[in-house]
């Protein structure tokens, strides 16, 4: 699994419309709003590196109001923290 983290700069008052935008995308798994450097911070899940790039290419850097953004690939997980356990909670 390819795990992309993207940090966005936005014009301020579009933070929730492209929020909401992003989280209708597929691939992406988390949109939080950040403090900061940066305005939101998307997290995208895919089983191909070719997915992820053509998602943060042709979907997420043409919504309109997004002025800067940076991408990190993750290598490997260290976290404890269980995902699919949140997806349980009621």
């Amino acid at each position: 699994m390819v795990i992309a983290i993207v940090l966005l700069n936005v014009e301020k008052d579009k933070i929730h419309t492209i929020a909401e935008i992003l989280n209708d995308i597929k691939e992406v798994t988390e949109v939080y709003s950040v403090a900061g450097k940066y305005d939101l911070a998307v997290i995208l899940r895919h089983k191909a590196d070719e997915k992820i790039e053509e998602v943060i290419t042709e979907n997420i850097l043409k919504i309109d109001g997004i002025k800067d953004s940076e991408t990190l690939i993750a290598f490997r997980v260290y976290s404890r923290y269980n995902l699919e356990r949140m997806f349980e909670m009621e």
